[in-house]
């Protein structure tokens, strides 16, 4: 590294500019910590394809989740924060201040950083589900569920996430149709029983979306049963997608430890990875809450830790 790299390392650099991402941002600007954030790919993550939050506190009407994140960002920024369109694309973390190439291109230099790239929701990868998202189509139901109350709803996966997911739509809506690909599902025993004994959801074994129905919101879904090559339609007026998540934390691979599904490892009760100056928040390294209201609190976590991190070297 040159003289040069050194004497211009930034002292704290965020990657991702989701609820954790930008409350790691004001806190550290508040601290005096001059953040430069680059937004990754999706500015704003998840939440600019979530239409109405409610159940973030302070937002006693609810807010649609771009407008909230242009207020996190509003906020990020009146304290300093330098916001940056860009994506890491490669980091070199063997040792202090760290290399990130931006866009593989441009390098930064940083003397902490905070990873906040979140995770993407996992989708069956057809127009039609893709054309209604927001608009009946959702990858979270605890986040949208509430909308659908005593209303018809389909729930695709065979997991512990989708039964987990398909026993809380249960509790708000009339009925909720359960679409496990395969002819089994994957969930552990206690989950699968919990769905097939609740009267309310009904499951649908080797069936595959063909087509989510509506124009401007969700009417229903057509389907088919891959065992038998029958196509059928279901009405419903909330198709929730709960096949999984995959974490953005490819370029980090080699570098920090993950879990087997990719997640970045925390030291428990701290946002701090095994390299010291790293620090992980928000879904990034939460693959079991995955709420806007979490992934705020582990950003201040890891604000707070990065603060601390860099009193100590001085």
């Amino acid at each position: 590294m040159s003289e040069s790299a050194e004497q211009h390392a930034l002292p704290c650099l965020i990657l991702g500019s989701g609820p954790a991402g930008y409350t790691a941002a004001i806190y550290a600007a508040r601290a005096g910590l001059t953040p430069v954030m680059y937004t990754g790919p999706e500015p704003g993550g998840q939440l600019m394809i979530t239409n109405d939050v409610e159940n973030y506190p302070g937002y006693p009407e609810g807010i649609m989740g771009p407008q909230m994140m242009e207020d996190f960002k509003k906020q990020a920024q009146r304290f300093g924060t330098d916001v940056r369109f860009g994506m890491g694309t490669s980091v070199d973390l063997s040792s202090r201040p760290f290399k990130v190439t931006i866009d593989q291109a441009q390098e930064v230099w940083a003397e902490t950083l905070i990873i906040t790239t979140g995770a993407s929701a996992k989708w069956l990868g057809l127009e039609s589900e893709q054309r209604l998202n927001g608009r009946g189509v959702s990858a979270c139901a605890v986040c949208d569920g509430f909308f659908f109350k005593n209303q018809d709803v389909i729930i695709v996966g065979g997991g512990d996430t989708a039964c987990e997911e398909a026993t809380y739509l249960s509790k708000l809506c009339s009925s909720v149709h359960m679409l496990v690909r395969k002819d089994s599902m994957r969930a552990s025993q206690i989950m699968q029983k919990r769905v097939l004994d609740n009267p309310k959801i009904k499951v649908y074994f080797n069936t595959e979306t063909l087509e989510v129905l509506g124009d401007d919101t969700v009417t229903g879904a057509r389907l088919k049963n891959s065992a038998t090559g029958e196509e059928f339609t279901i009405e419903a007026t909330g198709f929730f997608v709960a096949i999984g998540h995959r974490p953005n934390t490819d370029i980090f691979k080699g570098q920090l430890d993950m879990d087997e599904n990719g997640y970045l490892k925390t030291i428990p009760g701290a946002t701090s990875t095994k390299i010291p100056g790293v620090f992980a928040a928000g879904d990034v390294q939460d693959s079991v809450y995955r709420q806007a209201v979490t992934a705020a609190g582990t950003g201040c976590m890891a604000a707070l830790e990065a603060e601390r991190f860099l009193a100590a070297q001085e």
